[in-house]
């Protein structure tokens, strides 16, 4: 025979379980935000506006880029605008790495750092291939900060200028994120 201790122990259990799941169930949760970008990144190897430098190499660091195994580290130019003279917003910084046999294939790490604009402060970390003989080429965004914490997304990468025997190029980056 039950209790009415018992009863009551379990009718108030019974109250605070079904309390504790409406309040559970109803209480709001912030959803990730979709943020779409597009910025223009210049990678000029030569010239007196130099932003990227072979570090290592088959022959060291006069290796070229287009050559399996050289590394090369960027501080290149972030613009709003395909021209140089666009609004610079950031950089980019970090490193390619030339990975693939016939040197067609770079990989490519590096942080994107908002310096102007909307997400000033905040960085976006990139990291994939680069296939520069193909036209458009995708890239994963694995992390970031500022406006950008908790961030998971991809990105399009499109050459829009090659000037490959001077070793400059503009990339146009298309980047789609979700972050809270």
């Amino acid at each position: 025979m039950a209790t009415r201790l018992n009863l009551t122990s379990n009718f108030f259990f019974f109250i605070f379980t079904v309390t504790l799941l409406y309040v559970a169930y109803t209480i709001p949760r912030h959803q990730p935000r979709e943020t779409n970008l597009v910025f223009y990144v210049h990678d000029y190897l030569t010239g007196h506006d130099a932003s990227a430098v072979a570090v290592a190499g088959r022959t060291g660091p006069e290796s070229s880029i287009l050559h399996f195994g050289t590394v090369l580290v960027v501080d290149d130019p972030v613009t709003k605008g395909p021209t140089i003279e666009s609004r610079e917003i950031g950089r980019a910084q970090g490193m390619y790495v030339n990975s693939q046999l016939d040197g067609k294939g770079l990989h490519l790490v590096f942080s994107v750092i908002f310096t102007d604009g909307e997400h000033e402060g905040s960085t976006l970390e990139i990291q994939g291939a680069d296939l520069f003989a193909t036209a458009e080429r995708e890239f994963g965004v694995v992390s970031g900060t500022g406006k950008f914490r908790f961030v998971k997304g991809y990105g399009v990468m499109v050459t829009e200028f090659m000037d490959i025997a001077n070793l400059r190029a503009v990339l146009k980056l298309n980047v789609t994120v979700r972050h809270y």
